[in-house]
Order: C-alpha cells, then sequence, then structure tokens
C-alpha cells in the first residue's frame, strides 16, 4: 500500500470515529450563540464557555471521574443567564436512540478557576427517559437529539453565583455496556432568585449511581421490562 492510500484509510478512520459519536458545538443562551468544539481531539477554538474535552471516546464506566465534565477543567469564558434564561445546547450530528438524557446544574460558590466540580452539589434540572416501551425503540428522550439536533432547558431560580451546566447522555444502545456522554459550560446566574435545592436532590458525579443501577446495566433487547428507571436523584424544579 503506497503512503497516499494509508494516509486515506487513516483519515477514514478518523472520520468515522467522530461521526460515531457527536458531541454539543454551540450553545444559544438567551439569543446569542457561544461555541463549543468540534472534531473527535478539538484544536484551537474561539473563546468559548465550553469545559473542553481532550477527545469525545465515551466513558464505559460511571465510576470514571471523566464522566463529570469529560475531562473538561476550565474555559475561558461564562454565560450571563437569570433565572427563566432558555438554553439551547446544539449538536451537528447524534447516531444514538436508546437512553436518558439528563441536564445538571452545579454551584461553584466562587471563582470558574476554583470550581472543579469534585463536591456533593450536583442536581437536575432536567430529564428525560423512556416515554414509552419497547426498550429498544425509538421513544426515548435521547433520540430527539438525531431528530432535532438539539436540547432546550431554562434556569430555575437558583441563588445568584457562578454555575456549571451539565448536559449529560447515557447512550444503552449496546447491551449490558453502557456510554457516558457529559459536557460542561459555564453560567453566571444573576437576579434574586435565592433558590437552593435541599440535600436530597444533590449528588456527586461520579457518585449518584453505580453500574449494577437497574438503568446502567441492562440489555434492552432481551429485557423484559416497559419502564425504565432515570439513575440519580428527582428533578430540581426551584
Amino acid at each position: 500500500m503506497g503512503l497516499q492510500a494509508l494516509l486515506s484509510v487513516l483519515l477514514a478512520l478518523v472520520v468515522s470515529q467522530v461521526i460515531a459519536h457527536g458531541a454539543i458545538v454551540a450553545y444559544t443562551i438567551d439569543g446569542k450563540e457561544y461555541p463549543g468544539y468540534k472534531g473527535f481531539q478539538p484544536a484551537a477554538s474561539p473563546p468559548t464557555i465550553q469545559r473542553q474535552w481532550n477527545n469525545y471516546e465515551p466513558s464505559k464506566d460511571i465510576a470514571d471521574p471523566r464522566t463529570r465534565c469529560h475531562g473538561g477543567t476550565s474555559a475561558p469564558l461564562s454565560a450571563p443567564v437569570s433565572p427563566g434564561s432558555t438554553i439551547v445546547a446544539k449538536w451537528d450530528y447524534w447516531p444514538h436512540y436508546q437512553g436518558p438524557v439528563m441536564v445538571w446544574l452545579y454551584a461553584c460558590n466562587g471563582p470558574f478557576d476554583k470550581c472543579d466540580g469534585s463536591s456533593r452539589g450536583w442536581f437536575k434540572i432536567d430529564q428525560v427517559g423512556m416515554l414509552g416501551p419497547p426498550l429498544s425503540g425509538k421513544n426515548w428522550g435521547q433520540a430527539k437529539i438525531p431528530s432535532e439536533k438539539k436540547w432546550t432547558v431554562k434556569v430555575p431560580k437558583v441563588a445568584a453565583g457562578n454555575y456549571l451546566v451539565r448536559h449529560e447522555i447515557i447512550a444503552i444502545h449496546t447491551g449490558n455496556a453502557p456510554q457516558f456522554y457529559a459536557e460542561c459550560a459555564q453560567l453566571n446566574v444573576s437576579g434574586s432568585g435565592g433558590g437552593k435545592p435541599g440535600m436530597e436532590y444533590l449528588v456527586s458525579i461520579p457518585g449518584y449511581a453505580n453500574m449494577s443501577h437497574p438503568g446502567i446495566k441492562i440489555d434492552i433487547y432481551t429485557s423484559k421490562a416497559t419502564k425504565y428507571e432515570i439513575p440519580g436523584p428527582p428533578v430540581w424544579h426551584g
């Protein structure tokens, strides 16, 4: 095989890896567009609110620290929001249908460069699991992403301060082999919402579930279940 042919094969492999996953490529917040990251291993990008990941290979163990923000630790910008603001996360491409979508917030209680999300402070503000049987069908929250290429959520009435917003997808299209995709962005909440979730809503990530959870260790092709249990705490509506 010549060098040119070899390079073509390698390029095709890289492209196939990119296409196999997909990621949040932009956010629209209160009508303003913020770039995300594109590519299997994103390089330089315009300044963004998104915490950059090194690659978009999924985590395959819910105890992996990368499940928090997919390895992202910082971002150069934050988006100003207030309670009631609309956040639209956008994908160019997403190939999977089965599994839940969850959106979380984390109060940094200080500057972003000191905020790693490692404490028990994550709480859900949105989630959609299976909307109707069968488990192996496409009647899932996750199926909205291939068709609509976006996920929309409103900021609840939280206290002012710096927050991380985390979009999480658990792909369960392969039996007993879940894949965890999570991305974080930085928000600065203003106003006087003042809301604070109780301890029953707060969890650590990783730590909110384990691999034996029935919503994680599941084979959607052999299971006789007609309902799906979304891992983690209930949604806090503020």
